[in-house]
């Protein structure tokens, strides 16, 4: 009986196999029996490797033969004859032996069942009829005709039986272009050939035989006579050939991806097993249908009959022990008959079947022939999709391949050629399968790229819209949208050339042989219509004749993208062609309720709700959250009609995501160029294709979310950079307005279905700079709110943080341009009017927009940002603050209670700020920022309360305590030793307040009478802080005249302390210091006289400029007038020191002193006529103050160990 499984080492069997019925399944137990399978064959003095892998076995337990007794006639019928026998497998009474007809599509029915092999592991997949006929060239004289495909680097070897083919060809019309070829180049003459009557006897003979063996017990049927039964075959035939064999025009199951249930349309795999099969190098999945019998001494044999007076000859010694190999049978049995007489058996084991006499032949000829072969149809069998034809004529030593697919193209209907739709299926199923391995290396997507694009170039459109959608989706997959840039380097997997697949557009390449290419003879006339030939079958013995076997060609890699664009367009290119076929599918163009192709699409919303800025928004905002409480229930149907879970509508939604996710990467990519019109562009049709999506959804992903989450935040971000950049807006728009005819075509597919305008109000490009920051505002909102609708925001925890972060960005970005609006009209206002209703809206709005800011930062423990937002709203209080200073009259002005309370409330906020970063290290630019804007706030505060003194509601001291206070808090956050950017404004402010303390300190000495304890106090704290402020200014070298203005407040102070002493001595040492403190102001007035040089080149250098201009650093008025005020305070100290040392009451004198006298009386003279000579220079009159000074220094040294600085 046929194979026993326990007899072949299984794999596991594909998923189709078990709807055959009545088949029965290899269990892993079973597979793993046999362990000598896989041993190499010593055949014929010649190894021969030969491993044999049952893949699948419809036989049912293997049982022994029933050995006839001699003598027994074969003509007469066994009583089980033609009657059903579970024995005899699925098969049943059709089954003749061996010579069973195999179907021109046997190899794709075994294709489809073990698709994984297809394509990259197996080089031939075929019915073993026809691998021996192959093998069998050079011994015989018999007619080839093979059909031969291509799919990767799987050959497909189906029979092609002219005579059947051209017999059908004459009842339908198909095939009548190869017919005409074939008569007109092959043969002139044909006319189907019928078979003899001694075929026919030699088949029923066979039948008997088999059912004697199988020891039937059942009674006698009756026995049609010879003529009935050999017409009741021949009809079988004919009907097999003309029912399943040449299927009618190709009908696209319901599903291929899910239920390939081919075997209604003659793609079904009828083999009683399906053996994986090496020989040698060369791996085949192969059909068999051989009986096999076992038990007893022969676990496993092939039983043969065989007419004692016809020997042996080698095209049936070959067959046999080809058999043998493929199934793995160890051993041949033969009966012999004479005239259906059993004469005798014998067995044979298969590695003597070579040796055989009158049977003689080398396996290593054999294993020749083979490798010879396929490296000849490897090398020229090239186009993936595309028929070949290896044809040899009966009694010819030439063999010869045509490509049929390019023959047909040549008439006028190339979908005759009946092969093209199982190709098709075929192309398409190896992809779906090579797509959905998930350790699929990238390295094979040029196969899989190159099958898809071969199969939807076999189908016609209209005919076939599922598979061609289902191959563009798969097409656009490819392409992975969000990979890094690094991939796109020349080390990418990408670039790499995929296994074997063959583009039509590739040119065909010489086959670099040694002994010539497969040549073309001169003498035929079809010469010029073959791909190839071999010019003689003894070719096929010579050992590596052909030796392309392993020779991979350049292929049809996958295409590398250098930018991102170009993957997406590429992405998008397919998407459309896959809607394309889907909307054709649905109905006929002009039966649908959708806009026609030439009206242009309106792009933006008319509705007046959306339009008036902000208070529109809220409206969009509040019906879009409406659609996405909608969306979680399941309520959208899209305009088309589609039915629900049909394919189109599962196929429309994919390729709309597909389209939705590509857009987002262009607009992602152009925003990254700063192509912002563009960028807004690109997201309105990924947010429009998303919104068709809605429509037809029924059940939302929550995958599908976290996209339009992404979308919406990325939209946020360019309306949000179109607000920044204002002054480039005419580009802007001219981009935003693009739009590419495949954009368009994709727009009329998603309006198909839907209005696409629920995102309208996210992507209008609004001219308002308060428009554009709402919309960027509510796109981020709604980014969140579509997070906090599912789990999203705890799967997606970056995600959410960062659309809480651009939300905080966001309302800052309003809040300032709030604030800055106030500060605006502040400055509009007119002096001493109240501050009006707007400037009170706008702090409000600000003061919303920083507080939620604020909490959207703190909600996600951002403390840096957040201080930068208290900052802000720190700020804000001073801009408020500041609008209540200019409300009154300039001269009653007094520091008011609203002043000093928003005052209050910034330092709150700053002190909030410097609270929230804890310490510098953690970001010391802000920290030292935040510090810089609370000193100045004291500052201001201090300034303000000693220049306006409120002394309507508070006493002279209160106010002195609280300034000095401010002053010193200030001082306190006024950072002057970090080596910063910021430290020469530190060291500016910190010299202000000391100067400020210092002049405060100073007017209450004047003013003050009484407490001598607290006048000490006061005048020490003077004499500090002027020391300190000169110290300070004396560092800074943009600051000669507020160094002056203290300087001469020292003297000024000297002066006035020297008008309260009464003895000489005490007010030579007063004047002493007076004059030293003089002496050290000649660094300001060197710096000054530095400044008035270069002004004075730069006037002479350039005669346009005037000379008033001074630099901005040198006020000349007020240079005058320091200078006005040195000179004369010079000259009364300069006066009184002369009178205090030439006082005659003096009882002793010394040099030092003379010489001291002598010298101020010298620069007293040249002081005085320096300061007549009116028409003296500025810059003159500066270097005859250095002068004296200088020579003042050098004078008064002796004395100096005795002067209080």
């Amino acid at each position: 009986m046929m194979g026993d499984p326990k007899e072949a080492r299984a794999e596991a069997s594909p998923p189709q196999a078990a709807a055959r019925g009545g088949l029965s399944l290899l269990s892993q137990a079973e597979s793993e029996e046999p362990s000598a399978q896989g041993s190499a064959l010593l055949l014929g003095g010649n190894e021969v490797k030969s491993r044999a892998v049952v893949k699948y076995s419809s036989a049912p337990p293997r049982t022994a033969f029933a050995r006839l007794e001699e003598k027994t006639d074969l003509k007469l019928p066994p009583a089980n004859w033609l009657r059903e026998s579970a024995k005899l497998g699925p098969a049943g009474t059709t089954i003749l032996g061996n010579s069973k007809k195999s179907k021109p599509f046997s190899s794709f029915g075994m294709a489809y069942d073990f698709i994984d092999s297809v394509g990259n592991d197996v080089d031939v997949v075929s019915d073993s009829e026809n691998i021996k006929k192959l093998l069998k060239i050079p011994y015989s004289k018999s007619h080839v005709s093979m059909a031969v495909h291509r799919i990767g680097r799987t050959l497909l070897l189906d029979e092609l039986d002219i005579q059947e083919l051209f017999m059908r060809s004459s009842q339908t019309g198909d095939w009548t272009w190869l017919k005409e070829f074939y008569q007109r180049l092959i043969d002139q003459k044909w006319q189907r050939k019928k078979k003899s009557k001694e075929h026919w006897y030699q088949k029923a003979i066979l039948s008997k035989f088999l059912y004697y063996s199988i020891n039937g017990d059942g009674a006698a049927q009756p026995v049609p006579s010879p003529a009935e039964q050999q017409e009741s075959s021949s009809s079988d035939q004919t009907h097999d050939s003309e029912g399943a064999s040449w299927p009618a025009p190709f009908e696209m199951p319901s599903s291929v991806s899910e239920d390939p249930s081919a075997s209604s349309q003659g793609l079904k795999n009828d083999f009683v097993r399906n053996i994986l099969w090496t020989f040698e190098d060369i791996h085949m999945l192969v059909g068999s249908n051989m009986p096999i019998f076992g038990g007893g001494r022969y676990p496993a044999v092939s039983l043969r009959l065989r007419d004692n007076n016809k020997p042996i000859n080698v095209l049936t010694g070959i067959d046999y022990w080809l058999d043998n190999l493929i199934c793995n049978v160890p051993e041949l049995v033969m009966c012999f008959h004479v005239n259906g007489i059993v004469q005798k058996y014998e067995m044979i084991k298969t590695e003597e079947i070579p040796n055989l006499e009158n049977s003689n032949f080398s396996t290593k000829v054999i294993k020749d022939i083979a490798q010879n072969i396929l490296s000849f149809l490897k090398s020229n069998c090239t186009k993936e999709g595309h028929t070949y034809w290896l044809f040899k004529a009966s009694g010819s030593d030439i063999v010869k391949l045509y490509d049929l697919t390019t023959l047909c193209e040549e008439t006028e209907d190339k979908y005759q050629n009946p092969f093209t739709m199982p190709v098709a299926i075929l192309l398409y199923k190896v992809a779906c399968n090579m797509m959905m391995k998930k350790n699929q290396n990238k390295k094979h997507y040029g196969t899989i790229r190159t099958l898809l694009l071969n199969c939807v170039k076999l189908l016609d459109k209209s005919r076939h819209p599922q598979i061609i959608a289902s191959a563009n989706y798969m097409l656009s997959e490819l392409f992975q949208l969000d990979e890094p840039k690094k991939e796109e380097s020349s080390d990418s997997p990408l670039n790499e050339n995929s296994d074997e697949s063959y583009s039509e557009e590739e040119e065909e390449m010489p086959d670099s042989d040694e002994n010539g290419s497969y040549g073309t003879s001169s003498d035929p006339a079809d010469d010029n219509k073959a791909v190839a030939i071999i010019k003689s079958v003894g070719e096929l013995s010579v050992p590596e004749k052909y030796k392309s076997i392993h020779q991979i060609r350049p292929s049809c890699a996958f295409p590398v993208c250098h930018d991102t664009e170009e993957r997406c367009r590429l992405v998008l290119s397919y998407v459309l062609e896959g809607l394309k076929s889907v909307d054709s599918s649905i109905k006929k163009e002009n039966d649908l309720p959708a806009a026609d192709p030439s009206t242009p699409i309106p792009l933006k919303y008319e509705d007046e709700s959306t339009r008036g800025g902000p208070e529109g928004l809220e409206k969009q905002m509040a019906l879009f959250l409406d659609k996405m409480g909608s969306l979680q229930k399941g309520n959208c149907s899209g305009q088309s009609g589609m039915t629900p879970g049909s394919w189109q509508h599962k196929m429309k939604l994919q390729l709309i995501l597909k389209s939705s996710k590509a857009y987002y990467i262009l607009s992602d990519a152009a925003m990254s160029l700063q192509k912002y019109g563009r960028a807004l562009r690109y997201i309105k049709l990924a947010l429009q294709s998303h919104d068709t999506y809605c429509c037809l959804c029924t059940n939302m992903l929550s995958e599908v979310l976290l996209f339009l989450s992404q979308y919406l935040t990325l939209c946020g971000d360019i309306q949000l950079m179109l607000a920044q950049n204002a002054n480039n807006r005419a580009a802007h728009l001219e981009e935003f307005n693009y739009q590419t005819k495949e954009d368009q075509e994709i727009l009329h597919s998603l309006h198909r279905e839907s209005s696409c305008q629920g995102f309208a109000w996210a992507t209008d490009l609004s001219t308002d700079l308060e428009s554009q920051l709402s919309v960027s505002c509510k796109c981020y909102e709604a980014a969140n709110e579509i997070l906090q609708f599912s789990d999203l925001k705890s799967q997606n925890p970056e995600h959410y943080v960062q659309v809480l972060k651009r939300m905080g960005n966001i309302r800052n970005e309003i809040g300032v341009f709030y604030m800055n609006q106030a500060a605006a009209l502040q400055g509009e206002r007119v002096v001493s009017k109240s501050v009006s209703a707007a400037e009170q809206q706008l702090w409000k709005k600000s003061f919303s927009c920083f507080e939620k800011g604020i909490h959207n930062f703190e909600s996600i423990d951002d403390a840096t940002n957040a201080a930068l937002l208290l900052c802000n709203t720190g700020r804000l209080m001073r801009v408020c603050a500041q609008a209540h200073c200019g409300a009154e009259d300039e001269f009653k002005r007094e520091f008011s209670p609203e002043e000093g309370l928003y005052y209050s409330k910034a330092v709150d906020y700053y002190l909030k700020a410097l609270r929230s970063l804890g310490t510098r290290d953690m970001h010391p630019v802000v920290w030292d920022s935040v510090n810089w804007e609370l000193s100045t706030t004291y500052f201001t505060m201090a300034t303000l309360q000693q220049d306006y003194a409120p002394l309507s509601r508070k006493a002279q001291e209160q106010i002195e305590k609280e300034v000095s206070e401010a002053m010193m808090k200030s001082l306190k956050h006024c950072d002057v030793d970090s080596a910063t950017a910021r430290q020469p404004l530190c060291q500016y402010r910190a010299a202000t307040i000391h100067h400020r303390l210092a002049s405060m300190y100073h007017s209450c000495l004047r003013n003050q009478v009484g407490d001598e304890h607290l006048r000490k106090q006061h005048r020490v704290l003077a004499d500090l802080h002027y020391s300190k402020a000169a110290k300070l200014f004396q560092l800074l070298k943009d600051a000669p005249c507020e160094m002056l203005r203290v300087q001469l407040e020292r003297v000024a102070f000297a002066e006035f302390q020297m008008s309260s002493q009464n003895s000489n001595v005490g007010k030579l040492k007063t004047l002493s210091g007076a004059l030293d403190i003089m002496v050290k102001t000649e660094h300001a007035f060197q710096l000054i006289r530095k400044e008035l040089m270069e002004e004075c080149d730069q006037s002479k250098n350039d005669e346009t400029t005037p000379a008033a201009d001074s630099s901005p650093n040198l006020n000349r008025e007020e240079v005058i007038k320091l200078l006005s005020i040195f000179e004369s305070r010079l000259s009364f100290l300069l006066l009184q020191s002369i009178k205090l040392l030439s006082t005659s009451k003096r009882k002793m004198s010394n040099a030092e002193e003379d010489t001291v006298l002598q010298t101020n009386k010298q620069i007293y003279s040249q002081l005085l006529r320096a300061t007549a000579n009116r028409n003296s220079t500025v810059l003159e009159r500066i270097e005859v103050i250095i002068c004296l000074l200088e020579q003042l220094a050098s004078g008064s040294s002796g004395l100096s160990s005795s002067v209080v600085p």
